[in-house]
């Protein structure tokens, strides 16, 4: 932060006064590593004693959270904020798209659901988002927090897009932040994407790049050192005052991926009876797998994600997760012969969870009177339970603490069990209780029960 220009905007903090400072973490493309670097640093600059606020103007992801307010964000911000010892607000993420289809998103503004649009219609409100980003930033963040930590989106070098951008260098020309550059060397090619990014950007943009970090690395940095005195000596010879900041090792933490499913979620079964195998139905439209992130904490857990009716039968649980799109993804399954196949094994005992969307889909049928999902009016459902799904124009998003009572079948010694998590859907179901189960089926609307 030293020498950047910034917002000059004073903070009463421990009895000084600050100005409000930023700075902003970019990447070369998507999985670099910007999410947790933006964490680490909100972490260090808590530590010191600032208070801290992550914000990523503009996110693609059908992974969310609902915070105390009933506002959705992105789970990659909720990580942030508490790495910085915040409470998660949807002002630190505020605007969300949720992609419906291929073609169109749910465009979410402030934690609520704005309209739909598909890429043109989205890029010809670019002005009036940019002008939502800035205000939130300046009423929200820029007001009330020391430091920020922007976190940016995919690439600033999407050049066909640069007048619409509002997450990567459009972001940082609103607030006048600077910015780190971070490239992952485990993919391989990280000096040339680096290097390329750089000069595809128009001047002023590259004048904002202070440093780059090169991320993800294994083994003897020392091997590094011909490549970054070639690459300072480029951009010196370009005029460009960028620096090499350092490089971070491949860390394995386990922080949920936010956007994809990453290799090691692709696991397979094990035949050693220690080990609960866990079939996840994977659908076109699957969202929050997040919820299944606390898995990878046991080791007697092994997870599979299911694309194929041909992979299904060997494991000791089926999970059906939440879906953005529950009708086709449902209509998709039966076209699979997942549908019947699940209906077999569940005669045979094996225990089937769904988690909203799933929840949805084990019900006797879902109907869509105002197409809201699809063209289709309506479907039906697995019939493992007797209630019926209809989907309405409000969206429901809340935090949920509830206590689980008059259960049967498989959770019947959870009575009276508290759980804890939220709640994001737009159907409604004639249910009562928290969580329903009958014999070795349970379903819940309820994300983050594995937490």
């Amino acid at each position: 932060l030293v020498g950047c220009q910034s917002w000059e905007v004073q903070i009463h903090y421990g009895g000084k006064m600050k100005k409000h400072k930023n700075i902003m973490i970019q990447g070369t493309g998507s999985s670099v590593g910007k999410t947790l670097i933006v964490a680490g640093l909100c972490r260090i600059f808590a530590q010191d004693g600032y208070r801290v606020s992550p914000f990523k103007s503009q996110n693609m992801a059908l992974n969310s959270f609902v915070d105390i307010e009933g506002l959705e964000l992105s789970r990659g911000t909720v990580i942030q904020a508490e790495a910085g010892y915040e409470i998660p607000r949807a002002f630190m993420n505020p605007i969300l798209l949720k992609p419906n289809s291929d073609n169109n998103s749910q465009v979410i503004i402030n934690g609520k659901v704005a309209y739909t649009a598909d890429a043109k219609n989205y890029f010809s409100h670019s002005k009036e988002l940019k002008k939502i980003a800035l205000e939130t930033y300046k009423n929200n963040i820029e007001n009330k927090f020391d430091i920020a930590v922007l976190e940016g989106g995919g690439s600033p070098a999407e050049i066909n897009l640069r007048e619409y951008d509002l997450v990567n260098m459009g972001m940082a020309e609103l607030v006048d932040s600077p910015v780190i550059l971070v490239g992952n060397i485990d993919i391989g090619g990280v000096f040339a994407a680096i290097y390329g990014t750089v000069m595809l950007l128009d001047e002023n943009d590259r004048k904002r790049i202070k440093g780059y970090i090169v991320n993800k690395f294994r083994g003897d940095r020392d091997l590094l050192k011909p490549a970054i005195e070639i690459l300072d000596k480029k951009f010196k010879d370009e005029g460009l005052d960028i620096k090499f900041l350092g490089v971070l090792p491949y860390a394995d933490l386990k922080i949920e991926e936010e956007d994809s499913l990453s290799d090691e979620d692709k696991s397979v079964y094990s035949n050693d009876k220690k080990y609960i195998n866990i079939s996840i139905i994977k659908t076109k439209k699957m969202s929050n797998f997040t919820d299944f992130h606390a898995f990878k904490q046991y080791d007697d857990v092994r997870v599979k994600y299911i694309y194929d009716v041909k992979d299904l039968g060997d494991e000791d649980i089926i999970i059906f997760p939440g879906s953005k799109n529950t009708i086709t993804d449902l209509e998709d399954l039966k076209k699979k012969g997942i549908f019947e196949k699940v209906k077999e094994l569940k005669e045979k005992g094996k225990i089937i969870i769904g988690i909203c969307g799933g929840l949805q889909m084990l019900g006797k049928k879902i109907h869509d009177p105002k197409h809201l999902e699809s063209n289709i009016l309506e479907t039906e459902g697995f019939n493992f339970f007797d209630y019926e799904t209809t989907f309405d124009e409000i969206k429901k998003t809340e935090q949920v603490t509830k206590k689980i009572e008059k259960i049967e079948g498989i959770l019947k010694d959870f009575y009276d069990y508290e759980i804890k998590g939220y709640e994001i859907h737009q159907g409604v179901t004639n249910i009562l209780t928290p969580i329903i189960c009958k014999d070795n089926v349970f379903a819940t609307y309820i994300h983050g029960i594995f937490d």
